[in-house]
């Protein structure tokens, strides 16, 4: 174990698999090298307008401080050895054919690796993935590779200079490997396929006749050749099949849609991309036999993830590992390290490394090569509708997604995919399937968007197109079937809270660059012969939250009225450090002082999960529901927008519990103490009336009290001075009755008090570090069948864009965007602009210029760098002209929504509805290069010269299929 440990770094563990799990806090002094709250500079808050004028870890971010694991060597941590082993993984370019060994004989022999593992190694000492990686840390001898890029072989060097002039001669050297028989990819059956089926009632807001929330989500009966089967549909038979019989009907519809009806069908094409998180994939870490400690830094946006499942691994292997040592950084990931197996990939080469720490860490190929990547996406929509009115009456949708070699969060994306692809409309009928398969692709999993880019992307696409056959506004026929508040989506769940959609969309017809679009393209086209302008436009709503939410937080005062934040949630590049001390705010008068994240460990609030919440019974969570320990989800990982909205609420609610329980009583002892006044106080002060004025509480005229005259108040009278709260939210906030006296139900299901300095008696049984929990009487779970709501958390946005394309060329120049923003209150609004601006420039990137080949002559060649691979510059994101605005809250009780995936989406569809307003041209597969507007203009110019002919809107459109 590190040296200097204190005793409540002592008490911050586990035992998992027989296996002692220590979480170093980042504070703890046997991490000086980690130091949060040395490295994180309190915010300078304004306490008279509320504002925060930079981050918490901007300080030292722009200094140079070690807040990355990228950063961390051995000699940066107290306690490890000072010589640094330095470590690479050697990979395949080919999946085709039977793996037989590698020869590394073209090495110099004083640069041969001092160690070299292989799956012969692994499976001799008993050291293999987590289950949810599936199997082959290092692919055996004598199978063919499930996927390109898939490791063969983790080769150490005991030295940096070494490692460095070896791993230069080994790269890009096919070689290397030996083959054997030629077998063609592995076919496996996909990873995923899910169906939503939906037929509303008489009106969008009567019961559903049918529906996946009030009936079952639609699974296949199996697969043939891969493909997905379903059941025959039989309108009398089990849920399933008459589910089945509903979408027969609606199909049945569209074939032969009858008078005054029309159906559009169009093919999309989303592409793999790259996170390009500028934060590599990396991790160090050190065994030390004669303790059985493994140490491990490394990247992750779910440290809890390796704090259950890295023991677990341990234990099962020869090495005698009997205590984990964590140390959780600061990332960057975009998704792309969440889930992510590398962390366990450092995890097996610190058990070789001989006694010295084994740095693994990718440069920009490797990246390219291993790392999670955006899942591709085909989709093939029929969107049925009445000519006259314009309202949509049938969608159906078939997406194909590739999730790559391992299955990851294939089955989630899938899901999601197919539950966002109604974007902001109501259909009245619906039947929406998707499937991921497995290939040899590279590993997709959570990147940014989550599936939903893809399919919203393309609905908007469509949308677009139908508006210019109905010769109507776009923005008008979103208008005539935006979905409105108490509408159930396409899963048959209603929403929670007002639905904002309308409101985008009027403001956004109102703007400038919408109203003035035809008279703006006349004059830049005369003015620019060669060029074309045009404006596109794109609205979306994006769930946030995964319907397993869960998170731990602590919010502690000290005597000197310091406040100390502690969270599961890591900074992952958000500014989640930052927006959560300020949520502290409300109740405390003042942002935190101290921030703590990544925090897997939570004695004094001793909750258990012990199934997956998304897939238990009503019959196993009502067995459990009678302990007051038990919880369906023990923490999240920080992904799908979860931060402002999820996160905030255990920040949140542990500080109103510390003021409602500790603060707010020191208060009124104060003030009934005649305190300033020697006289018992004259007026009477409810706790609504309390109000924080500069950094002081004060109500009902009575003396302002500073945080730290309240501290004082508080530990002498032993009243709260520290909350820890857990809560699981399953698309609903669960709640549950505590003994408390002004608090007996609250939105959490564990909570923890600390009572004074932690000797005072008070409610609850002790636990650890001052603490005691507070059991619950009584919980209210919601119930497991709300996980077929799919989601319904959302928040809105809508972009216009500016374009001007060149015909010669096929360049498209952004000239400018707009984006109009629904998201609730801004915790910072500063850190919501920069999820705005990057987001945005993520989804320019996404539509014109970002690309992956999916198999060979993709990243899975080693060869991809950003020479190849072109992410969008400053010159590309109209980063001087671009304009964001985000509506005001309804009340200023409104809760912030998740918004950083969602600020993506639509600048993708309104890049592409753009260009067709400027060239006349849709293309439909992304990205929009200059290749293919060329493409598309000389197959246009050639139609000209064909003979006319006829063509129905309900035919397949070939183009699109091209």
């Amino acid at each position: 174990m590190p040296a200097r440990l204190s005793r409540r770094d002592f008490l911050k563990c586990s035992v998992v698999a027989g296996i002692t799990v220590y979480v170093a806090a980042p504070g703890s002094a046997a991490l000086a090298a980690l130091f949060e709250k040395e490295r994180l500079r309190p915010m300078p808050w304004d306490p008279a307008t509320g504002r925060i004028r930079y981050r918490t870890d901007a300080t030292a971010k722009v200094t140079g401080e070690k807040l990355f694991s990228y950063d961390m060597r051995a000699h940066d941590l107290p306690g490890w050895p000072r010589e640094q082993a330095h470590a690479m993984l050697l990979r395949l370019t080919q999946a085709d054919r039977v793996y037989q060994g590698f020869d590394l004989s073209s090495l110099p022999a004083d640069l041969q690796p001092d160690r070299t593992v292989t799956a012969a190694d692994l499976a001799r000492d008993g050291v293999a993935f987590p289950p949810f990686y599936g199997e082959d840390l290092l692919l055996p001898e004598g199978k063919t590779p499930a996927y390109l890029g898939q490791a063969v072989a983790l080769l150490i060097w005991n030295d940096f200079a070494r490692f460095r002039a070896a791993k230069s001669r080994l790269k890009f050297r096919d070689e290397l490997i030996r083959w054997g028989a030629q077998t063609g990819p592995v076919e496996r059956d996909p990873w995923a396929t899910f169906r939503y089926v939906r037929v509303g009632g008489a009106s969008a807001f009567d019961d559903d006749a049918y529906s996946s929330y009030k009936d079952t989500v639609l699974f296949p009966s199996g697969y043939k050749k891969h493909n997905p089967q379903w059941v025959t549909g039989d309108a009398g038979g089990k849920l399933d099949a008459q589910g089945i019989a509903h979408a027969d009907a609606m199909a049945a519809e569209l074939d032969r849609p009858g008078d005054g009806k029309l159906v559009f069908e169009r093919e999309y094409f989303s592409q793999s991309i790259d996170t390009a998180a500028m934060e590599l994939d990396n991790g160090n870490g050190w065994f030390d036999a004669a303790t059985g400690t493994l140490h491990l830094v490394s990247a992750t946006q779910s440290p809890n993830e390796i704090a259950e499942d890295g023991p677990r691994m341990l234990a099962a292997t020869k090495f005698g590992v009997k205590r984990l040592v964590l140390h959780p950084c600061y990332t960057v990931g975009y998704g792309s390290k969440d889930h992510n197996a590398f962390p366990f990939v450092v995890l097996m080469a610190a058990l070789y490394g001989g006694g010295r720490p084994v740095r693994l860490a990718n440069d920009r190929y490797e990246q390219f090569q291993s790392s999670l990547k955006r899942h591709s996406f085909r989709m093939h929509y029929r969107l049925k509708l009445d000519r006259a009115s314009g309202r949509f009456e049938v969608l159906q949708g078939r997406m194909l997604g590739d999730g790559g070699g391992r299955m990851n969060f294939s089955p989630s994306v899938c899901l999601v995919a197919a539950t966002a692809a109604q974007s902001i409309y109501y259909f009245p009928r619906s039947d929406l399937s998707s499937t991921v398969i497995a290939s040899r692709a590279l590993d997709a999993g959570s990147a940014r968007g989550y599936g939903t880019l893809q399919s919203m992307g393309a609905t908007e696409m469509l949308i677009d197109e139908i508006a210019a056959e109905l010769k109507l506004d776009p923005i008008e026929l979103r208008l005539r079937n935006v979905f409105a508040t108490g509408m159930k989506n396409t899963q048959g769940a209603i929403p929670a809270g007002l639905q904002r959609a309308d409101e985008v969309l009027k403001k956004s017809r109102e703007h400038p660059l919408w109203t003035q679009r035809a008279k703006r393209k006349a004059e830049y086209d005369a003015a620019h012969p060669g060029k074309r302008y045009g404006v596109g436009f794109g609205c979306v709503q994006k769930d946030y939250g995964t319907g397993g939410e869960s998170a731990f937080a602590e919010v502690a005062l000290s005597r000197d009225g310091r406040i100390a934040l502690r969270h599961t949630g890591i900074e992952m590049g958000t500014g989640m450090a930052t927006s959560q001390a300020a949520v502290c705010a409300q109740w405390l008068g003042r942002p935190a002082d101290e921030v703590l994240t990544g925090e897997t460990q939570w004695p004094e609030l001793p909750m258990v999960a012990t199934d997956d919440p998304w897939l238990m019974s009503q019959a196993t969570q009502d067995a459990h529901v009678g302990n007051p320990r038990w919880t369906p989800n023990y923490a999240s990982p920080s992904s799908a927008s979860n931060s402002s909205y999820f996160f905030s609420h255990a920040s949140r609610e542990a500080a109103r519990l510390l003021f409602t329980q500790g603060l707010w009583p020191a208060a009124q002892a104060l003030w009934s103490q005649g305190f300033g006044g020697g006289q018992l106080a004259p007026l009477v002060a409810r706790r609504e009336d309390a109000r924080w004025v500069d950094g002081k509480l004060s109500a009902a005229g009575l003396q302002p009290l500073s945080l730290r005259q309240l501290a004082v108040k508080a530990y002498e009278l032993g009243l709260a001075t520290g909350a820890v709260v857990h809560y699981f939210n399953r698309w609903q906030w669960t709640e549950a009755e505590f003994p408390l006296r002004d608090d007996p139900r609250l939105p959490l299901d564990g909570l923890a008090l600390r009572w004074g300095d932690g000797s005072a008696d008070g409610p609850g049984t002790p636990t650890a570090n001052g603490y005691r929990i507070v059991e619950r009487t009584r919980v209210f779970y919601p119930p497991v069948q709300r996980n077929n709501a799919g989601v319904v958390y959302y928040s809105a946005i809508g972009t216009i864009a500016e374009v001007a394309v060149d015909i010669a060329t096929g360049h498209v120049d952004l000239l400018n965007h707009h984006s109009i923003l629904e998201c609730g209150n801004q915790i910072v609004p500063e850190l919501v602009s920069s999820q705005l601006q990057g987001g945005v420039a993520m989804g320019i990137g996404h539509a014109l210029h970002e690309f992956l080949p999916l198999y060979e002559g993709g990243p899975g060649d080693g060869t991809w760098n950003f020479n190849r691979y072109t992410l969008p510059r400053a010159r590309d994101v109209a980063v001087w002209r671009q304009t964001g605005e985000v509506l005001p809250p309804l009340s200023p009780t409104d809760a912030p929504k998740g918004m950083a995936e969602v600020v993506m989406i639509p600048i993708v569809p309104a890049i592409a509805n753009a260009i067709a307003h400027a060239t006349g041209l849709r293309l439909r597969e992304l990205p929009i290069t200059a290749d293919k507007i060329l493409a598309a203009h000389a197959r246009a110019e050639a139609s000209k010269t064909q003979p006319p002919h006829a063509t129905s809107m309900t035919e397949t459109d070939q183009e699109a299929r091209a």
